[in-house]
């Protein structure tokens, strides 16, 4: 056999000669990695070296980073944690998960059905918006008078649903929310069809571009060439429009991304995940949300604050799995399956916000659909008008601020302000984390804020609810 070091064959070395006193390959081995070299008053005599200079693996100055078998122990420790609190939850409640509960959440008269007819009403808006768009594109419509139109049917789209809601009785917190979180979606559609449509409007007439003008062909997401691009007004038809309501966006294109086919094993997988994620939600909810909920109410009215934060702190687990759930729910399984059926292109829903830094990247990237939408359509403007970036990113917080309280107050009939609030909250604590807190310490601030914060809210919205619709009553 080759000597190592590069020996040449047959040679042999000073050490060899001695009668085999010399180091075994192993020792050699192990002084040669440790990059220490011998001086030259050396002992005749080795010393077997079997160590070499070195730091211990959780030392910082290592450079070890592979922890993948604590990430599995830490799972593990999860998963044995949560599931003693599950079996304690099973022997302290039973099992309360009923499926057939569920519809009395949407429904109190099986005769009644408001939050579907809003649902239903919802098209008149839109097509309000195209008519009024077609207008515009012959010029039958000014564009004053065009913006007017559009306000009155953007304002009429959030006002005319939270008046019905707030009016009638048969309809249910669960049923209002569903329907409240339609409108707004159809809001922030209509007003990029709005916009898009404008800056057509603009571009042509700065251009001097026919109306009837047409382009030869636009890239798909695939490669592929599409033979017909739609260019403007061609795209003021109901299927363009509809098409654009359904598409799991918020901002209008003329020319979407396409897929080329839909992949039916993955529409299957997602449809999968979408059911099974449903009704674990549904039942961690009955199972695991209520009871807390219910065992929380005591300490608040006592004021017992030692209570308050131990019930706090227990609803904080299944609180923020129950969002984890949706976030996967919606996010990949819900909007993939919608995209796929329409063979959408573009599948960005959300980025790695669970590397987050800081508060301000978290909520850049979690929901990406309406971070386009912020984007596009409120902080660029803004920012061409000549508003400072942290003045546009304030009205960004609070656009989303009001949103969050209107999804919330108004199906619970009530205004108390703890959403609106706690999302103004994180300006300061956007402020905080990205100026004191980088890297890993500013990963775990962001996540504490999700897993505090969330629960804070919903038991300060749910003892509001209890006190005015039941206490009152005893």
């Amino acid at each position: 056999m080759g000597e190592r070091g590069g020996a040449p064959r047959g040679r042999r070395r000073p050490e060899e000669s001695r009668g085999g006193r010399g180091e075994s390959p192993l020792s050699r081995r192990g002084a040669g990695d440790a990059g220490v070299q011998e001086p030259d008053d050396a002992p005749a005599c080795p010393d077997f070296r079997c160590h070499r200079l070195q730091d211990s693996l959780l030392s910082s100055s290592s450079g070890y980073s592979n922890y993948r078998g604590i990430l599995n122990w830490c799972v593990v420790m999860l998963v044995l944690s949560n599931a003693r609190l599950f079996l304690e939850n099973l022997i302290k409640y039973g099992i309360l998960v009923d499926p057939i509960q569920v519809i009395s959440l949407f429904l109190k008269d099986p005769y009644s059905w408001p939050s579907l007819c809003l649902v239903i009403v919802a098209n008149v808006f839109a097509l309000a918006a195209l008519h009024t768009e077609k207008r515009l594109a012959t010029g039958y419509l000014s564009e004053r008078i065009g913006t007017v139109l559009h306000t009155i049917n953007l304002l009429t789209i959030l006002c005319f649903p939270a008046l019905v809601v707030l009016a009638v009785t048969s309809i249910t917190p669960v049923g209002a929310v569903f329907t409240l979180a339609i409108h707004t979606v159809l809001f922030l559609k209509l007003f990029s069809f709005r916009d898009v449509n404008r800056w057509c409007r603009e571009r042509r007439r700065a251009k001097g571009l026919p109306a009837a003008h047409t382009a030869s062909g636009v890239q798909k997401a695939n490669g592929d060439v599409a033979p017909h691009a739609v260019s403007y007004p061609a795209n003021l038809t109901y299927r363009d429009l509809y098409y654009f309501l359904f598409a799991p966006t918020l901002c209008y294109e003329l020319n979407f991304p396409r897929s080329p086919r839909i992949r039916k094993r993955f529409l299957l997988r997602r449809l999968f995940e979408m059911l099974f994620f449903l009704q674990l939600l549904v039942g961690l909810i009955q199972q695991w949300m209520v009871p807390t909920i219910q065992n929380s109410m005591k300490p608040f009215r006592d004021m017992d604050y030692s209570r308050m934060i131990e019930r706090l702190l227990k609803l904080a687990v299944p609180n923020h799995l129950i969002w984890l759930i949706f976030f996967y729910w919606f996010f990949h399984s819900s909007l993939n399956v919608i995209a796929e059926v329409m063979q959408f292109g573009d599948r960005e829903f959300y980025r790695d916000w669970w590397n987050s830094e800081s508060v301000t990247y978290f909520w850049q990237n979690w929901n990406i659909p309406v971070h386009k939408w912020c984007l596009r359509h409120f902080y660029k403007p803004m920012i061409k008008r000549g508003v400072g970036k942290w003045t546009a990113q304030t009205a960004v917080f609070l656009a989303s601020a009001f949103f969050h309280e209107y999804l919330v107050s108004v199906p619970l009939k009530m205004f108390r302000l703890w959403a609106f609030m706690g999302m103004m909250v994180q300006i300061p604590l956007a402020w905080f984390v990205g100026r004191f807190l980088q890297g890993n310490y500013g990963n775990a601030a962001v996540w504490i804020s999700l897993i505090i914060g969330q629960p804070v809210a919903v038991l300060m919205y749910v003892h509001d609810y209890y006190v005015l619709n039941y206490e009152g009553r005893q």
